[in-house]
């Protein structure tokens, strides 16, 4: 069911009518919709609707029934979330939070001033939380290992990327011993939270949420791609100190700097492929979109990334990460 008409009648009955309708900038692999909705009750609803986009890959991550189980799985730990009102296989209608996703205007607005200085530290906060969620929320996958899955995406890719397969030798030879695993979210970054004065109202887009190392997520926040040209490390509002402090204060495990950082390069190596990925979904038909090939531009600038996380003699993000 992909008519936003009859999803709304499903879950609110034949009356339902959706007064108005705007589809959302942002999403490559999902189209999400803001609905007004008018119930046959004459009440008013206030809702997103996400729908899987023509020509995403079958990889892309979970599908989106199973998004909707992770997200009631979240509100259950604590993790503030969006109130799912339906779904089915191929879409999500869930209640509209108000608030900001767009990072330019969160770190740069008067509006989001208040909230900046709390963000690292509530996103720890919210880490922590989803690290708790059940194994069993996660899909069901067999467990992988990170860095074979991306040097073989990598190679079906069919382009040739030296200071990618450079990182990966380096990864594969500096690699932290294991840890625990947990419910993993998989895209937690500046971009994916709703963000009012006050602070994160909501983390979204749970479609790569998996069971791996719980520090795959914090070092993926620090990537440099989320801080959208703020000098602070943690999405590019706030410190790895703030970051760790939270995590730990609210109950996550103790984190190794040194595992962190290992865990943010190869955040950067999987953004880089990852924009690969998407620019030959543009070139190759499977979406035409000028958003997909925008991001192949980011190419080179991931590259760089790599060289300077690769050349620093220190793998330990430390406390003085604040200009």
């Amino acid at each position: 069911m992909s008519d936003p008409q009859a999803i709304v009648r499903a879950a609110f009955g034949t009356g339902a009518v959706v007064a108005s309708s705007a589809r959302l900038p942002g999403g490559a692999s999902r189209e999400t919709w803001a609905l007004d909705v008018v119930g046959p009750d004459e009440g008013r609803h206030e809702l997103i609707l996400r729908l899987d986009s023509p020509g995403a890959p079958a990889e892309a991550g979970a599908g989106l029934a199973a998004e909707a189980g992770l997200m009631r799985a979240a509100a259950g730990a604590g993790v503030p979330v969006p109130r799912i009102v339906a779904c089915g296989e191929s879409y999500i209608l869930m209640t509209r939070v108000p608030g900001e996703t767009i990072p330019r205007k969160i770190l740069r607005d008067d509006a989001y001033a208040p909230a900046r200085p709390r963000l690292a530290r509530q996103c720890g906060q919210a880490l922590a939380a989803v690290h708790r969620m059940p194994l069993s929320s996660a899909p069901p996958s067999e467990e992988q290992d990170p860095l074979l899955r991306w040097r073989d995406v990598l190679d079906q890719l069919g382009e040739p990327h030296p200071l990618f397969e450079l990182a990966l030798r380096r990864l594969a030879s500096t690699r932290p011993r294991g840890r625990r695993h947990t419910v993993v979210h998989g895209d937690f970054r500046n971009g994916n939270l709703i963000v009012g004065p006050e602070g994160i109202r909501a983390v979204l887009d749970w479609e790569l949420a998996h069971v791996g190392d719980p520090l795959e997520d914090l070092g993926w926040l620090c990537v440099k791609a989320w801080r959208f040209g703020s000098p602070l490390p943690v999405g590019g509002f706030g410190s790895y100190d703030e970051l760790v402090g939270a995590y730990e204060e609210a109950g996550g495990q103790p984190v190794d700097r040194d595992a962190l950082r290992w865990w943010e390069t190869f955040g950067v190596l999987k953004w880089g492929v990852i924009c690969v990925m998407q620019t030959m979904r543009h070139l190759r038909g499977g979406a035409r979109s000028v958003e997909l090939a925008a991001i192949g531009r980011r190419v080179c600038e991931t590259e760089w990334d790599l060289l300077r996380l690769l050349d620093e003699p220190s793998a330990a993000p430390t406390s003085t990460d604040r200009p």
